[in-house]
Order: C-alpha cells, then sequence, then structure tokens
C-alpha cells in the first residue's frame, strides 16, 4: 500500500523527534487519512532547515513499515 503526503518541519520542531524524545510524526494523506510513523524514518531527510516536501510511504499488507521516499 502506498501513501503520500507533505510534511513541513522546522528544524526545531523535528528536534525532539530526532533525539529521541517524541516517536510518531502524524502527518495525513492526500486522501484524509491520518498516518502515524515513526520520527527515525525522517532523519535522512532532515536538513538545517527542517522537513519540508512530498513524500511517499509504502507499508505491507500488516501496515509494517517498508520505505519512505521524498518525491
Amino acid at each position: 500500500m502506498e501513501f503520500y503526503f507533505r510534511l513541513n518541519l522546522s528544524f526545531e520542531e523535528f528536534k525532539p523527534y530526532y533525539q529521541g524524545m517524541a516517536e510518531a510524526v502524524q502527518v495525513r494523506d492526500i486522501h484524509g487519512k491520518i498516518l502515524q510513523i515513526n520520527g527515525r524514518h525522517f532523519r535522512q531527510f532532515l536538513s538545517a532547515n527542517g522537513i519540508h516536501g512530498q513524500f511517499k510511504l509504502v507499508v505491507d499488507r500488516q501496515g509494517n513499515f517498508q520505505s519512505i521516499t521524498r518525491i
């Protein structure tokens, strides 16, 4: 299954996820479904400006994380 969403977080807003103090980033996909994604999956996209862009999340049939990419 694939989900598409936008994420716009400043560096300061993402800091608790990066430090492990917060776990799940909550986003709404393009169809309105609310997703909770472990913040560690976004670390690769973090810059000094934070995390900004459109993403594609892929999960298996059981809802387990497979991949996340910026599109």
